[in-house]
């Protein structure tokens, strides 16, 4: 196994552009969003993307017949540690999701007249999705119990349920709706996804949920997350995306790559709140110092750096287990990033916000902003609890339960085992005593 932790120079200097870029040119438009609303927002961004292009950065995820770069895992791992530095980022790059999942699922799945129609102009930018998974009824831990149906009537299907939290529903041109096709097979061969058109006849934006990271009302928002009914949604056979039943399958080789692009996000997140920890240590004086000279200032900033770093190798480690072994060989690493991430982007925000007091909660810094951000990673793309229990699944397979049930470490067992095995030196010890 050889292990490699150099950037190719080329590909640094892409880096290198895009902190540069992502910094002064998109870090500015955060403090607009509100004012700019979406419209606005879409104009803003529009010279930015075409830069991008221009740095052939544009939709690095996918393949070059596709528009995209072909990069691969880690490549992409380092790129979107830049990108989750600010929440508007991976749309100038055209790879924010749930955009970058959804042209990953129809090239992979697509019919060719499917990514004609929606794939393309999505790359392009021309069309917006959303992916409609979730249920206000049904845990999102487990997804075998969704009780979205589609029910097949001649050449169409008719789609009925409730979904929630499908984000940017309420801005997007299309929708890929998870349903339960065959009740009756097995758990994980249940559901299928169908690309349904935002203005189709019975669907239904109730309303985008307000929620920690965005508490205000609001609607047709870049970044909330829809209410939608599904009520006799009428689509044609051709909506089908992939195989009947093949839903949860298609989902996970989506999930997959997605998990360590958030987990690099979080990292380049906790990095911005880090820089702010240590920025505001320097400056800010309490009991007869700068909060750099107090033992629990010290002990935050050095433990942040430690488990960043931790959680950077791990992640970037389980994208190169992803790009050299493939998806199933990477899975328990995967599941420890998304936990083990999630808890070091909230704990490093967490430091810095109470190391800025009263300035850190309130909301002229973006800190406050970032608390409410981090939470939610502990519950999104599964939440910590399904994550742990699996990684703790996988190892245990490894190991089984030892011989009457005596540990196998067990020391007078091992002692009577060892003086057998060393009767001989033993013997000629006692002999010459």
């Amino acid at each position: 196994m050889a292990w490699e932790f150099s950037t190719d120079p080329e590909f640094q200097r892409k880096l290198d552009w895009m902190r540069e870029f992502v910094t002064s040119e998109i870090w500015p438009l955060e403090t607009l969003l509100d004012e700019l609303g979406w419209e606005g927002l879409t104009r803003a961004v529009a010279p930015l993307q075409e830069e991008v292009r221009r740095q052939e950065l544009w939709a690095a995820h996918l393949d070059p017949q596709l528009g995209g770069q072909g990069y691969g895992q880690v490549k992409l791992g380092l790129m979107h540690e830049i990108l989750g530095t600010s929440p508007v980022a991976p749309l100038v790059f055209g790879n924010a999701a749930p955009d970058s999942g959804n042209s990953e699922i129809l090239a992979l799945a697509g019919s060719p007249e499917q990514k004609e129609r929606y794939l393309y102009p999505l790359l392009a930018g021309d069309l917006k999705s959303a992916f409609s998974m979730t249920e206000p009824d049904t845990a999102g831990s487990d997804p075998t119990l969704l009780r979205t149906r589609a029910i097949r009537d001649g050449d169409d299907w008719v789609i009925n349920g409730h979904k929630w939290f499908s984000s940017n529903g309420s801005i997007a041109d299309f929708l890929i709706v998870m349903a339960v096709t065959n009740p009756d097979a097995q758990p994980h061969q249940r559901a299928s996804m169908f690309i349904v058109d935002a203005g189709t006849p019975g669907v239904t934006v109730l309303r985008d949920v307000p929620t920690m990271e965005h508490p205000w009302e609001g609607f047709a928002k870049y970044g909330n997350h829809a209410e939608i009914l599904y009520e006799d949604v009428r689509v044609p056979a051709e909506a089908l995306l992939g195989a009947e039943g093949a839903g949860f399958l298609i989902a996970q080789q989506r999930l997959g790559p997605g998990r360590i692009h958030h987990c690099m996000r979080w990292i380049g997140l906790a990095r911005r709140a880090f820089d702010m920890l240590c920025e505001r240590s320097l400056y800010r004086e309490a009991h007869g110092s700068t909060l750099s000279g107090h033992q629990t200032i010290q002990n935050w900033i050095a433990d942040s750096a430690a488990e960043m770093q931790a959680a950077r190798l791990m992640t970037m480690h389980a994208a190169w287990k992803l790009d050299t072994e493939g998806s199933l060989a990477a899975r328990q690493d995967i599941a420890m990033i998304k936990y083990y991430g999630a808890r070091v982007l909230h704990d490093v925000i967490d430091r810095a916000l109470q190391a800025h007091g009263a300035l850190g909660y309130s909301t002229d810094l973006p800190l406050e902003a970032m608390y409410r951000f981090a939470r939610a990673a502990r519950i999104y793309d599964g939440p910590d609890e399904v994550h742990r229990a699996s990684v703790a699944r996988q190892i245990l397979r490894g190991y089984e339960p030892p011989s009457g049930h005596v540990p196998s470490e067990h020391i007078p067992t091992r002692r009577e085992a060892a003086r057998v095995k060393f009767a001989e030196l033993l013997d000629a010890i006692t002999a010459n005593d």
